[in-house]
């Protein structure tokens, strides 16, 4: 499955109402990690809208950093989790739930499906594959 394919499914899963931002990211990025699908959508189940009030950062942009923790076994994790963040933040105008919620002329900043689609597309970018 290329990149951009991994990022639709994503969005798919966010769009079926039983995978939440974080969960539709860590599930199609589990070939990057030893756990399986259900294992990764149990762990990032609590990390949905901001962690459940709108006020903490975006899920989808927590399960590529979970997902790079897992790939990466935590050695310089860090820094790929700054990449993925500041990219995250270029692509989508912010990082918090909330602030990416704020309606302008009708319309949120970033859409929940931007978001994901982001958050797959930019992990894909910076892991290199």
């Amino acid at each position: 499955m290329t990149l951009k394919e991994r990022a639709e499914r994503a969005v798919e899963l966010k769009n079926s109402g039983k995978y939440n931002c974080a969960q539709a990211v860590t599930v199609v990025l589990s070939d990057q990690t030893e756990l399986a699908e259900e294992q990764l959508k149990q762990i990032s189940a609590g990390f949905c809208a901001g962690m459940g009030n709108m006020e903490a950062t975006c899920g989808a942009l927590i399960g590529a950093g979970m997902v790079a923790g897992l790939k990466t076994e935590g050695k310089g994790t860090l820094g790929i989790t700054r990449q993925i963040q500041e990219e995250f933040a270029t692509r989508c105008g912010a990082l918090k739930c909330k602030d990416l919620k704020t309606m302008t002329d009708g319309k949120p900043l970033c859409p929940c499906e931007e978001c994901v689609r982001n958050a797959v597309m930019i992990y894909g970018e910076i892991m290199g594959f």
